[in-house]
């Protein structure tokens, strides 16, 4: 026999629904008391027999639903009657119907984007990193977060884990292709005007550059000179002239949003990014650069060395400064660098959108790789519940309500009958 569980999670006491069967079940005694009673009076006066007809109809209704609700639960006194005790004997299908009910209308990628769109979960993080800070919850969680993060890195060895980190990010590397990415990315940053900033300050440092470079440049003018041009003294106006020249169009161009060298350059910004992102024999040097990269021992010999300094400040900076739990340590760090996260979260639309997309994303991609997963975990923890706990705890659920069935049966069915009996006596 298949042992019978203590209780299931959160099933409601049963109390308010045995009391509510209990007055169902005395409102048909009364009106069955009542029947026999006016019926030993039905000819001694004509409004007796509406008092017995709603009695009996009363009872007649309040059997029927009597034997409906406990229909669903169990055999009407014990009776082997076709169509009854629905839920034990359908508790298997039940449990399918459910999980195909969590699938069709709540595990679907169109349900799930539909009622993601609606929330803002990046707000309400913002809302819980600037408010923990205040509460000591951000301390807490930064804290623990980050003596945690420098006992995982003091116990691994440096050498290794240092090899595996750079193996790791070397193996994803070499299975992106980068000149698509770089090209996108360029792309993106001219669209986005982005691109401006570092084109002005590369050349204002062209210009600081020929400035400090100048008596070179004069010095290759009066050596490519011809002799006639030195002595007469020219090549020392034609490096002026140069070098004015140079400086002045250097200047114009920083100035002028709209001059010619501008263009022409943005021109071979947007050819380069074509070119990544189209040209195949460009794409293969930028690929063949990349691999060759990551193969260069120099590099290795270098991501090492930056490697055991970020590994060796990290836990010096946990271990010396996260005692200080007053906000000037780690801790202190760590809750300070979370509430402005969570303050940005709060007053950056962009950020809370671009956030909020890829939850939605993710959910989604839950949604459509595990979803069949999840409806399967739910029927068969069903199918694995005992029958009569099942029933039991669906009982208690709803069956105040049901019980409320039964009464209305019993008052309707005395008002079906008493209006029966009316039309019987009138016509």
């Amino acid at each position: 026999m298949t042992p019978r569980p203590a209780a299931l999670p959160g099933a409601p006491p049963a109390d308010r629904a045995r009391r509510m069967r209990i007055t169902a079940t005395l409102l048909l005694v009364a009106m069955a008391a009542v029947f026999l009673t006016v019926r030993q009076f039905a000819h001694l006066h004509p409004a007796w027999g509406y008092v017995l007809a709603f009695a009996e109809a009363a009872m007649v209704g309040g059997l029927a639903d009597w034997f409906a609700v406990t229909a669903l639960f169990r055999r009407p006194l014990g009776l082997p009657i076709p169509h009854t005790a629905i839920i034990p004997e359908n508790k298997d299908r039940i449990a399918d119907t459910m999980a195909a009910f969590l699938r069709d209308n709540f595990l679907t990628p169109a349900v799930v984007a539909r009622r993601m769109s609606g929330m803002n979960l990046a707000r309400g993080l913002g809302d819980f990193l600037a408010s923990s800070e205040r509460g000591g919850g951000g301390s807490r969680i930064a804290g623990g977060a980050g003596e945690l993060f420098a006992e995982v890195l003091e116990s691994l060895d440096p050498e290794r884990l240092g090899d595996s980190v750079r193996s790791g990010l070397a193996g994803q590397i070499e299975k992106v292709e980068i000149a698509p990415v770089l090209g996108q990315v360029l792309e993106a940053a001219i669209a986005d005007k982005r691109h401006l900033p570092l084109l002005d300050a590369t050349i204002r440092w062209a210009g600081h550059a020929l400035e400090a470079n100048e008596p070179l440049v004069r010095e290759m003018i009066h050596q490519r000179a011809n002799a006639l041009l030195r002595i007469t003294g020219l090549d020392e106006r034609l490096a002026n002239s140069v070098l004015d020249g140079l400086y002045r169009l250097l200047a114009e161009v920083l100035v002028d949003p709209e001059h010619p060298v501008r263009g022409r350059i943005e021109q071979a910004l947007e050819s380069i990014a074509a070119n990544l992102q189209h040209d195949p024999a460009t794409r293969e040097r930028v690929e063949r650069a990349k691999n060759e990269l990551l193969a260069n021992q120099a590099v290795g010999v270098w991501w090492q060395g930056v490697w055991e300094r970020l590994r060796v400040g990290l836990i010096e900076f946990v271990r010396q400064r996260g005692a200080n739990v007053a906000g000037g340590g780690v801790t202190g760090a760590f809750a300070g660098a979370l509430a402005d996260l969570g303050t940005a979260l709060k007053r950056d639309p962009r950020l809370q959108v671009q956030i909020n997309r890829f939850a939605r994303r993710a959910a989604v991609g839950v949604a459509t790789r595990h979803g069949g997963q999840i409806v399967q975990l739910v029927s068969e923890t069903v199918r694995r519940w005992d029958a009569r706990t099942v029933t039991d705890r669906i009982e208690s659920a709803v069956g105040r309500d049901l019980q409320f069935i039964r009464i209305n049966g019993t008052l309707v069915g005395g008002l079906v009958g008493l209006t029966i009996h009316f039309l019987d006596s009138v016509f």
